[in-house]
């Protein structure tokens, strides 16, 4: 199966075209651009350089969330007209377990997380061995505290990921649990790693069309809970 995956989650961009577990090319991008200027060329790129026609992309994959509200909404739209007038189908992974993918070949704990501002990270805890992963908990916003005592019933070692790992290794918390922060090629989201969940998913019959393709944002955006927070206040006087 030719799986075309894009990432537009974060600060960098993404895209890979794989078949059967091998990657035939990859382009990654983090030199501060929108995504709107880099993701769609990047795709163009990767195709032409493959020599693969839109139309034998046998399924097309996206990090639909958590992450950049805008990252998301570029990336998932970019794959609905990509999909949609061959009528593919696609799939929508999970931005955390995208990120875990880069450390499936390993033995241990997999901590995806994604700085969610507000003193919050985006989190997933993933268990890798045998180049494969097991979810231990759902995508969530969470404190760094809560989450550093969650971890520490978690089975060592315990590996960060993702553009909040840095954050979380730096907490007491964290350092008291010997957290493993591994090199900088294996903590950020790529579309390869996208391209691997959506393999799995694909599997397990979690395809969809792209009319349903949709975004996941786990949390209002800070425009909208500013507002909730001033309705709330402004009925509370």
């Amino acid at each position: 199966m030719k799986i075309l995956a894009v990432d537009s989650s974060a600060a960098a961009a993404s895209a890979a075209l794989t078949q059967d577990g091998k990657i035939l090319g990859e382009f990654y991008c983090n030199v501060g651009l929108t995504h709107s200027q880099t993701l769609m060329p990047m795709i163009d790129g990767l195709l032409r350089w493959t020599r693969t026609p839109l139309d034998t992309v046998d399924l097309f994959a996206v990090s639909a969330g958590p992450g950049s509200f805008t990252g998301i909404r570029i990336g998932v739209a970019s794959v609905k007209g990509l999909a949609m007038p061959g009528g593919r189908p696609c799939v929508g992974v999970s931005t955390l377990e995208a990120i875990a993918w880069n450390l499936a070949h390993l033995t241990g704990t997999v901590c995806a997380v994604m700085d969610a501002r507000c003193r919050q990270v985006y989190n997933a805890v993933f268990r890798a061995g045998g180049g494969r992963l097991s979810r231990l908990c759902p995508d969530r916003a969470i404190s760094v505290a809560d989450l550093a005592e969650e971890c520490g019933t978690c089975e060592t070692p315990l590996f960060l990921v993702g553009d909040g790992a840095r954050l979380c290794y730096n907490n007491a918390g964290f350092q008291k649990i010997r957290a493993v922060l591994p090199p900088e090629t294996l903590l950020y989201q790529r579309a390869s790693g996208v391209a691997e969940a959506a393999e799995v998913a694909f599997a397990a019959g979690l395809a969809t069309d792209a009319a349903r393709l949709m975004p996941v944002y786990l949390r209002p955006a800070q425009a909208e809970r500013a507002l909730k927070k001033n309705k709330t206040e402004g009925m509370e006087k």
